[in-house]
């Protein structure tokens, strides 16, 4: 590196020791979520196979957890992979799969996950995963079951409205079974009956590579969220990105509903 290059990266670890001073100083969201997007297109850019962006956007996901447990943020959903993404062509769709299962191996390997307490959890519609890689989702969660430091939920082949649904016919399931009454059903009883019933709704979603949509995220979930859109892809989202956004945050004054 020219002295130019070791200049600017002085300067950067200069700023980002100061943003995280100040973020420190501040109330921390309890729970983020975070809309992964933009493998796809940062791998293509380079001029590599697009699925190769998603084994960069996994060693970054690694890269965002640790700066979460750094911040000590509580509970951490992200977007992994849509029932949308279903349609994909199958060699993708098989190399995120595999991708999915060589991740949970190595956290159950390294040990992370058992040191700093976290429970592991998979979101979505796990009937529709293949068969290793239900093994291995059972495995990480039974690993972690009684651990309540951190919360991790891994949104696989989830769909914001297939979720809703979901808690509708498991409602309407019990006023049949005569265990709940239609005029007792409000906001709380749905809440139970969605994947994310037992945690507080997330106080800041993120999504990267500019876009600025929720694409089928935590529907119900977000109706309070703070939302935050980052122009960048994601595995060139840096840890100065995400302490831009938590201080966005910190900066707002939520309304609820006003």
């Amino acid at each position: 590196m020219d002295i130019e290059g070791r200049i600017a990266d002085t300067l950067t670890k200069i700023y980002e020791k100061k943003l995280l001073d100040i973020v420190k100083n501040g109330k921390m969201p309890e729970h983020v979520a975070v809309i992964m997007d933009g493998n796809r297109r940062y791998a293509m850019d380079l001029g590599l196979d697009p699925i190769q962006g998603h084994y960069m956007g996994k060693e970054k996901l690694y890269e965002f957890l640790n700066w979460c447990i750094e911040l000590k943020i509580k509970v951490v959903t992200v977007y992994a992979f849509s029932t949308e993404n279903f349609k994909r062509s199958s060699r993708e769709v098989e190399a995120l799969m595999k991708l999915f299962e060589e991740s949970i191996d190595r956290e159950m390997r390294e040990g992370r996950i058992h040191r700093e307490m976290v429970k592991v959890r998979i979101i979505g519609r796990r009937d529709l995963l293949p068969e290793n890689l239900k093994k291995k989702v059972e495995e990480i969660e039974e690993a972690t079951k009684n651990y309540n430091r951190y919360i991790l939920n891994l949104a696989i082949g989830y769909g914001g409205r297939e979720e809703i649904l979901k808690a509708i016919r498991d409602i309407s399931r019990e006023v049949l079974e005569g265990r709940i009454t239609p005029e007792k059903i409000d906001e709380e009883v749905v809440r139970k009956h969605l994947y994310t019933g037992d945690i507080p709704d997330p106080d800041l979603i993120l999504r990267t590579s500019g876009e600025e949509r929720i694409s089928n995220f935590l529907l119900w979930q977000m109706a309070y969220s703070e939302l935050y859109f980052a122009d960048v892809y994601w595995p060139s989202f840096s840890k100065i990105d995400f302490l831009r956004a938590i201080l966005s945050y910190q900066r707002r004054s939520r309304r609820y509903g006003t």
